[in-house]
């Protein structure tokens, strides 16, 4: 698997990739109805860093990187990952998140936080934890999951 940084011609993969998870609702908290450049201008906000990874010449996936916060938070990092359904299972998310622990260690940030794990995304979590993650806070039915109705999220911390 090859990840690298993105580039504008990598739009209509990145919004296959963006659009089937956000639509249908589960794992974060956009709009369902966000329209494909909504969606590109919310991943390739200022100050992101964005990533893609390919398979075989194929982009399976993508996330972003940047500081958490600005000020005396800065030297945290923050990031946001999605897979390719087509591509959910071949370890696409593990490589990017490992990639994006790199990236963040050669940016000089001590520490990777994810402010909105959704709890009922126990794949992830269970991902994230492998990965060295902790849950750091609960925030009790903070999220409208579409099947589930009202469920907790999590806020997950990992030194570097």
């Amino acid at each position: 698997m090859n990840i690298r940084a993105a580039t504008p011609a990598d739009e209509d993969a990145i919004w296959h990739i963006l659009k089937p998870t956000f639509r249908a609702g589960e794992t974060y908290p956009i709009p369902r109805d966000i329209s494909r450049a909504d969606a590109l201008a919310y991943w390739r906000s200022p100050g992101h860093t964005v990533f893609v990874a390919e398979d075989a010449g194929t982009i399976v996936g993508t996330y972003y990187l940047r500081a958490n916060n600005r000020g005396g938070g800065d030297h945290v990092a923050n990031c946001g990952y999605v897979v390719a359904p087509e591509a959910y299972g071949r370890g696409v998310a593990r490589a990017m998140c490992a990639h994006s622990l790199e990236q963040a260690r050669e940016r000089k940030f001590t520490a990777v936080q994810f402010n909105f794990v959704v709890a009922s995304n126990e794949r992830a979590v269970r991902l994230w934890q492998s990965l060295g993650f902790a849950v750091a806070g609960r925030l009790p039915g903070a999220f409208r999951h579409p099947r589930l109705g009202v469920v907790d999220a999590y806020v997950m911390l990992r030194s570097l």
